[in-house]
């Protein structure tokens, strides 16, 4: 997903399928989708005990809903050759999978790896599916669950289909001689008689498609919706520390999937996501602990947690484009900052239940922006400014990239929240004070002689 990520339905057919490539990113797919569900255990331990298992059912659902609609029209949104202004393709092209799937002498290659496309659809499909269930972390506690699931569908449709094309489908954010990064800086020859941005946006793996997507998304739901009723006057504390470690060492674990599968391919690329995605991991785990044990006077199991996630999120989308040293300085201020961010919401008033504000807008900004820093030059993108006089370019693009994704994201989430209003948001205060999941599922997560115990 390096720069402009070339319109898929572009490739010629052809049969020379590689088995380890098609092997590598079958894996990779599986290895995303797996990060739903461990989401849902990360974001189940830090929620109350009355409400986790409606937490851990909004990442199900997402999947649920975002596996349907992808196969209809999200591919087709998303990597159809008919792209309307640069903003999304057309629903229509590719609806159902027309012209994808297919006898086998048909299939095309992705173009960056050389594997049968339908593999890539199955590949896409689990980002799409996690970036939706990402959001639900902030507004935990008080939505109906119904109006949850139309919301994954509208909101998915009307922002994520959307900025996938505009990112890596070939529109207004790639390497497209129509992008804004060739409307800022001009374009150069691409040696196929084409052209394309003289400096190509970076977006390995979900920076802005992924992260500031979900982030932003969370940020105007919380403003939208509203907060909990003890916000401010209650201490809201996980319920399950264990599940939330047990979630964030899956989601690591599936992390290698989300990078390591960004390379499209088993090869070099794909080692040095793997190795960067590691690298940041750590150092952003140490760098909130580190900013926990100074303000705090000592280091949590959540802090931990919550630091290897800021750090994955920033490293998405500078996995092919760094050093595994830069990944280190990466990870290490996003574990930092994301450790300052989370405090925000009490400094500000707004209720972001599980901090997908501060972990995933902030370090998804972060990781984004510092490519234009970072950047070495030497895996195929442009070098950024620590490592070239002219890396000043690179960093105004990656800035641009993430602003206008800010704004669209904003604007997309606004509509999405309006266009399901009439369903109705938030439970009634009785059911918010009683629990979400006995009021939306009748259901309990422990047994009563437990719940004592787990309270």
């Amino acid at each position: 997903m390096i720069g402009d990520s070339v319109t898929l339905l572009a490739q010629e057919a052809t049969t020379d399928i590689n088995a380890g490539d098609t092997a590598w990113m079958l894996m990779a797919a599986s290895l995303v989708l797996l990060m739903t569900p461990a989401l849902a255990l990360f974001y189940g331990g830090m929620s109350r005990q009355k409400s986790v298992l409606n937490m851990m059912m909004m990442s199900f659902g997402a999947m649920g809903v975002i596996g349907v609609v992808y196969l209809l029209w999200g591919w087709s949104m998303s990597y159809g050759s008919e792209s309307v202004l640069g903003l999304f393709a057309n629903p229509f092209e590719l609806f159902g999978l027309s012209g994808v799937i297919g006898d086998a002498d048909n299939w095309v290659t992705s173009g960056l790896g050389a594997y049968p496309q339908v593999v890539d659809v199955a590949f896409q499909v689990t980002f799409a599916i996690i970036t939706v269930a990402l959001i639900s972390g902030a507004i935990a506690e008080r939505v109906r669950f119904g109006t949850w699931l139309a919301f994954s569908g509208v909101w998915v449709t009307l922002a994520f289909f959307p900025l996938a094309h505009m990112v890596w489908g070939g529109g207004l954010l790639s390497a497209s001689e129509n992008g804004l990064s060739a409307k800022i800086f001009g374009t150069v020859d691409d040696g196929e008689g084409g052209l394309v941005a003289a400096v190509a946006p970076v977006d390995f793996a979900g920076g802005t498609v992924v992260h500031i997507n979900a982030g932003m998304a969370a940020l105007v739901l919380v403003l939208l919706v509203g907060k909990r009723l003890d916000f401010g006057r209650t201490a809201y504390r996980p319920h399950n520390l264990p599940l939330v470690m047990l979630g964030a060492a899956l989601l690591w674990f599936g992390w290698f999937g989300f990078n390591a599968g960004s390379a499209f391919g088993a090869n070099g690329s794909a080692g040095l996501a793997w190795v960067n995605t590691t690298a940041a991991a750590a150092a952003a785990m140490l760098g909130w602990l580190l900013t926990e044990r100074i303000r705090d006077g000592h280091g949590t199991s959540l802090g931990a947690a919550s630091g290897i996630v800021a750090g994955l999120v920033a490293i998405t989308p500078a996995a092919g484009s760094v050093h595994p040293l830069g990944a280190l300085v990466l990870g290490a201020v996003a574990g930092v900052l994301s450790a300052l961010a989370v405090g925000l919401k009490h400094r500000f008033g707004y209720d972001d239940s599980l901090d997908v504000v501060g972990v995933h807008l902030v370090s998804g900004l972060w990781g984004t922006i510092a490519i234009g820093l970072l950047a070495t030059g030497t895996f195929g993108t442009d070098a950024g400014l620590f490592y070239s006089a002219d890396g000043w370019r690179l960093l105004v693009v990656q800035i641009v990239i993430a602003v206008v994704a800010l704004v669209f994201t904003a604007i997309m989430t606004a509509v999405a929240w309006a266009i399901c209003r009439p369903l109705g948001w938030r439970i009634s205060k009785t059911d918010e004070q009683v629990g979400i999941d006995a009021a939306q599922h009748a259901e309990s997560a422990y047994e009563a002689s437990t719940n004592a115990l787990i309270r």
